[in-house]
């Protein structure tokens, strides 16, 4: 069952409070109505097996009940695995009282292929709007079919009901392979869709951040922090970001 609620500003701040005599003097910031410890766990290598998957879960735990609540994961992290071990982590926790889910920022990433090339084809070639051409590089993919479905896998590895952030992944890595035109329609494809999530209620968060970047002759992407990270308030799909 997918654990309900989502990070907010009493939980976080509860969280921080929890952990303000161990925590170093500024270790916990506030960001978008958030308590944010000043350093999150990263679930990006290792290997695709339960050995890893179990470090990554101790890992996970650890650092929840030691003062870090956020929590940086994405679909493609070992096939999927980096997700399922965040999730297998935030359930125990959570089962535990070591944290509430009001207290922790969990973010996640689309864009990337979890499982290759010859995945994406057998998937979502030909399957409604997606077509080869939409796969870039071999490895990424911003149509917004193609994320949609990612945000729904994500919320069912984590087993949760609502993401707190969640990243489009590295769109930059499509700059020179496609021309600027077509980027920019991509991009803009993208958080059409992401912010339609945010709006659709039961289905989302309740808003998504834009900000307008002064960029130079071709396309520029810029990096999302928390300074700027939007966070969910109604279950179901994720707050979209962009800076």
């Amino acid at each position: 069952m997918a654990a309900p609620g989502r990070a907010t500003e009493e939980g976080t701040a509860r969280y921080a409070a929890r952990h303000a005599e161990t925590a170093g003097a500024g270790h916990f910031r506030r960001a978008k109505r958030l308590s944010w410890s000043s350093i999150g766990i990263g679930t990006y290598l290792g290997a695709g097996d339960d050995a890893t998957d179990a470090d990554v879960t101790a890992a996970v735990e650890a650092v929840l009940a030691g003062g870090v609540n956020v929590i940086d994961t994405a679909a493609n992290y070992r096939r999927e695995r980096g997700e399922k071990s965040v999730g297998a982590a935030l359930e125990k926790a959570f089962a535990a009282g070591t944290v509430a889910r009001d207290e922790v920022i969990v973010c996640t990433k689309g864009g990337y292929l979890p499982h290759g090339a010859q995945w994406f084809s057998s998937e979502f070639v030909g399957q409604g709007a997606i077509t080869a051409d939409d796969l870039v590089g071999g490895s990424h993919c911003m149509h917004p079919d193609y994320l949609s479905q990612q945000l729904d896998r994500s919320l069912e590895n984590l087993g949760l009901e609502t993401i707190d952030v969640y990243y489009l992944h590295n769109p930059e890595s499509q700059v020179g392979k496609v021309g600027p035109e077509i980027f920019e329609a991509r991009l803009e494809a993208a958080f059409r869709m992401l912010e339609g999530a945010v709006a659709a209620g039961s289905r989302s968060a309740d808003r998504g951040f834009r900000a307008q970047v002064r960029r130079p002759a071709g396309p520029g992407i810029c990096t999302v922090s928390p300074t700027n990270a939007a966070s969910a308030s109604t279950p179901r799909r994720p707050a979209a970001t962009r800076r």
